[in-house]
């Protein structure tokens, strides 16, 4: 009997949970929809039958002041605060009460009364100091927090507070000024503050943040958190050479194995800021020496910093290529020739046949690695789509088709073998067979690997409006071997025949392909200014043709990069996505736009 009643009691305990939660869920929908007496009818029915509830009897009075219904409100407040003198944020509904009334004096005794009686509570104050910031009370909710933090003697308690209250005024350096006393006395908050800084703070304030920043590490050197959000905010405006000073700073600080150095190189390369990358491998290598945990990634990316910086160079001399090869020969030995360096040798492999013109050496590296004990398989392969490139750079066609099709067969449906596939289409391509060519790329244009698709695109739609147009494929044949020869660095012998080409069939429709064909060449000779002219001719002549926003693309990298003309990268790439939006280089264009713009600071 006992049981059952117990049970019986239990559902109605549950039942009427259950009753309350939609009668709350009802009287807040007439609340946002203004039905004011129906919210306050069932608000005040909530907060009788539980009157400790905060939340319903806000919402009640909420409902009074909307109704006007000012004495009665007066009446619950005053009631309230006899029960619970220690609420006192119930003063500043009241004081809110009173000034809609227009009883100003009035209602400002009731705030100075909350701050009077304010007792020794943490979460009391946090309340009142709430309730005033809501109303845009600033200065009392400030003297509030300075008064509690003196009760509670904790002088920055409610520093965060404080911060978030400078916010809500506009008052940044304040607000860095507090959420730094925050911060000082709660380092694991680091994400936190982290946060708000990175959502709320103006870009043009980083450097008040920074003196700031500086300012606390001189009076404590041995403040970590304030280190590492310096350090943070160098890595948000992507200066990487400050960013590493202080990461070396808490690399020895901190006696750590030099992941914190490791990921910031790594970082650094990604972003082509190849100097403070090279510094932070090089850091690694010397300061923490052989058989520590990043030593042998860190020579690695080493080498392939010192490569990436070297051939994206507007300039360098056939020695700083041999001075690079004889780095790559000193790591990798006769001794450490093994799975682990495949990338490496592979690396080493492209320097010597796109850079140092030696494909007979480029390809003993890649045999050497295809055949390695061990060798993983996406990386044999990835080496077999390579060497046949360079077979292909001798002249060795059938050797270069083998590989792709060994590649192809192996990945039938994976971005690997859809690389394969399009390269023995290419290969096609460059003998002149156009139709079969056509028909892999209009396959390829499916691919999951977008690089292949927009590539496959690009390669279709350019034989359909050149070929449907001619009753014979001359013109197309002589830019295909014009390609080839590109492909193979016969850059004079590819430049004669796009002369000739030009000569035998004016006005063709490969016009403003075999412009965009000359300026690729000059690119890769680094004749930078014959390449934008060349550019800015097809964007002048041949604005409607395909290779209009190639060209643009391309000005635009130009000016970011070796022309060293950030605003005009800028005009390239905005006018990509507004001119030219279905382009495949829309959406980079944006992204490179955003970037230049300084949108990655924020």
């Amino acid at each position: 009997m006992t049981f059952r009643l117990s049970s019986l009691l239990f559902a109605f305990f549950l039942l009427s949970i259950g009753l309350q939660a939609q009668e709350s869920k009802l009287a807040e929908q007439y609340f946002q929809n203004g039905e004011y007496q129906k919210a306050s009818q069932l608000f005040q029915r909530l907060y009788d039958t539980q009157s400790s509830s905060e939340y319903y009897l806000d919402r009640y009075i909420d409902c009074l002041l909307k109704l006007k219904q000012y004495k009665e409100g007066e009446q619950v407040l005053k009631r309230e605060l006899k029960k619970n003198p220690a609420a006192v944020k119930l003063y500043v509904s009241l004081g809110k009460l009173l000034e809609e009334q227009d009883r100003s004096e009035e209602a400002e005794d009731q705030y100075r009364t909350a701050i009077r009686e304010m007792p020794a509570d943490q979460y009391q104050i946090i309340l009142l100091g709430n309730a005033l910031a809501r109303d845009q009370k600033i200065d009392l909710a400030m003297e509030v927090y300075d008064k509690g933090a003196k009760l509670l003697g904790r002088p920055s308690v409610f520093a965060e507070y404080q911060g978030n209250l400078m916010l809500q005024s506009g008052d940044f350096p304040e607000m860095i000024a507090y959420y730094l006393l925050y911060l000082r006395e709660n380092p694991r908050q680091q994400g936190k503050i982290q946060m708000n800084i990175q959502r709320y703070l103006p870009e043009e304030y980083t450097d008040e943040l920074q003196a700031q920043l500086y300012s606390r590490i001189n009076e404590d050197p041995d403040d970590v958190a304030m280190i590492e959000l310096l350090t943070w905010t160098f890595l948000q405006k992507k200066d990487y050479r400050n960013a590493l000073r202080q990461s070396k700073a808490l690399d020895l600080k901190l006696n750590e194995n030099g992941n914190r150095i490791f990921n910031l190189g790594q970082i650094a390369a990604n972003e082509r800021d190849y100097g403070p990358a090279i510094e932070a491998f090089q850091y690694l290598i010397d300061q923490k020496g052989p058989g520590t945990v990043y030593y042998y990634d860190a020579k690695k990316q080493l080498l392939n910093a010192k490569r990436k910086k070297l051939v994206e160079s507007p300039s360098y001399s056939q020695q700083d290529l041999l001075d690079l090869e004889a780095e790559y020969e000193q790591f990798l030995g006769k001794d450490n020739r093994n799975r682990l360096v495949a990338p490496l040798i592979m690396e080493q492999a492209e320097l010597e046949a796109l850079y140092l013109q030696d494909l007979p050496k480029a390809i003993t590296l890649l045999e050497e690695v295809i055949h390695m004990p061990g060798i993983e398989q996406d990386l044999q392969s990835t080496a077999k789509l390579q060497l046949g490139d360079y077979y292909l750079m001798q002249g060795e066609i059938w050797d270069a088709t083998l590989l792709y099709s060994q590649v192809d067969k192996l990945y039938k449906d994976d971005p690997l073998g859809h690389e394969a596939r399009f390269r023995n289409a290419r290969l096609s391509y460059f003998n002149g067979d156009f139709q079969w060519a056509q028909a892999q790329f209009d396959v390829l244009k499916a691919s999951t690997s977008k690089l292949i698709a927009n590539d496959a695109l690009d390669l279709s739609v350019f034989i359909m409006d050149n070929l449907g147009l001619d009753t014979t494929t001359a013109a197309m044949a002589m830019y295909a071997d014009a390609e080839l020869l590109v492909f193979q660095n016969q850059h004079s012998a590819a430049l004669a025949i796009l002369d000739s080409l030009a000569s035998a069939f004016p006005f063709h429709s490969l016009e403003d392909d075999v412009l965009y064909l000359k300026s690729r060449i000059y690119t890769k000779d680094r004749e930078w200014n014959r390449a934008e002219t060349v550019l800015q001719r097809i964007l002048d002549e041949y604005p409607e043709e395909i290779r209009a926003d190639n060209a643009l693309y391309d000005l635009g990298q130009l000016y970011e990069g070796p022309l060293g003309d950030p605003a005009k990268a800028m005009a390239c790439y905005e006018r990509i996505f507004t001119d030219y939006s279905n382009s495949t280089f829309a959406v980079d264009a944006r992204k490179r736009f955003r970037f230049l713009r300084g949108d990655h600071v924020q």
